[in-house]
């Protein structure tokens, strides 16, 4: 069964007003560049999450001359429908069955995107890997997603506690205890981070060999490793470090999650091209332990993935996607996704239909 049965979008980019069927396994989008290709699989992310994957300023997602743009995503696993709606007042609404979500993402599909500025996530800073880490353990495990806020709301006060020391408001007797609440918050974050890439490792180190990154690995490097009481005697050993810097400098708000290639960390030393190859392995390595946990397969929206890939390597990513679960698929031609049971969707201009020729193709 597809996670998504159908997109209607009011307002949305380019994209003219309007339902398209979606239907279930290998989706091809295509069209020529600046169609809205890719507005489309951003309508079905803004649909599931009520975000972009592409921007941060959610008013770009408005079509210019409208005060406002829509989703509606029909979900036939459940039968319900979801709609996610942004105006240019700022006002958002993000709807399950008429009935606003709570924030527990195990109330929606899950999802996964590939896009061009996602490979932030191998080249970017640590904390990018740290957030989708822990946003991957929140989706294998629900009862374990609430782990990074508690740990990052304690955080956040012991250093406003540090901060008010340090300014000469409060004294230093009270920190013994915030360390040990810390401590507390901490290890089950870690202990989740770690399961997790463990998870991850021999599936990720699979699919990029055969996507050509032989010696390819991912690891989790946990800047305080030791549990509970060890995190806490090296937080009371660092108390005058920490009052200087007015911060907490030692703990799982500075772990590592490392791609390597031949041991050499990705983000530093990978072309463009390897790094592409890793964003890809990793996002079908997370969709393997997702299945494997029991979960529901996400969709997955891969946009522009083919362009660098030889046929041999379309090959291989088509193979991946018929082992199931949904996936929408960019290409400038549709034969650059050879998959002979695929629906395809053409896009000209914002104006988005059926392919039903190409079906069978």
């Amino acid at each position: 069964m597809s996670v998504v049965g159908a997109v209607e979008c009011r307002g949305f980019r380019n994209l003219d007003d309007g339902r398209t069927a979606i239907g279930a396994g290998v989706v091809v989008v295509h069209g020529p560049n600046g169609a809205g290709k890719t507005n489309l699989l951003e309508a079905i992310y803004f649909g599931l999450t009520a975000r972009s994957f592409r921007t941060g300023n959610d008013r770009d997602l408005i079509r210019f001359g409208d005060q406002g743009a829509r989703v509606e995503l029909d979900l036939p696993a459940s039968g319900s429908r979801l709609l996610a709606a942004i105006d240019r007042s700022g006002e958002r609404r993000h709807l399950l069955g008429g009935r606003p979500l709570a924030g527990d993402p195990g109330e929606r599909p899950l999802v996964s995107v590939f896009h061009p500025d996602r490979l932030q996530l191998v080249k970017a800073s640590p904390a990018h890997r740290r957030a989708h880490l822990d946003r991957l353990c929140g989706a294998i495990w629900p009862a374990r997603a609430a782990l990074r806020s508690r740990f990052g709301r304690t955080l956040a006060q012991r250093n406003a506690l540090v901060q008010r020391i340090r300014a000469g408001l409060g004294g230093p007797e009270s920190l013994p205890s915030w360390d040990e609440r810390l401590a507390a918050e901490a290890e089950p974050l870690m202990e989740a981070r770690a399961e997790a890439v463990d998870a991850l490792a021999e599936t990720f180190a699979e699919l990029a060999s055969g996507l050509g990154l032989a010696e390819a690995e991912i690891s989790y490097r946990p800047r305080a490793p030791g549990g509970r009481e060890e995190l806490a005697a090296e937080l009371a050993r660092r108390r005058a470090e920490d009052l200087g810097r007015a911060y907490t400098s030692y703990g799982p708000q500075l772990d590592e999650v490392e791609l390597r290639l031949g041991r050499r960390p990705l983000r530093r030393f990978g072309s463009q091209g390897q790094q592409r190859l890793a964003l890809l392995a990793l996002l079908f390595a997370e969709r393997a332990a997702l299945m494997a946990a029991g979960r529901p397969a996400p969709l997955m929206l891969l946009d522009d993935v083919m362009s660098e890939l030889d046929p041999a390597h379309r090959e291989l990513l088509v193979s991946l996607l018929a082992s199931g679960g949904q996936a929408v698929i960019t290409a400038t031609e549709a034969a650059h996704v050879p998959a002979a049971d695929a629906i395809h969707i053409e896009v000209a201009g914002g104006a988005v239909t059926a392919a039903p020729a190409l079906r069978a193709a």
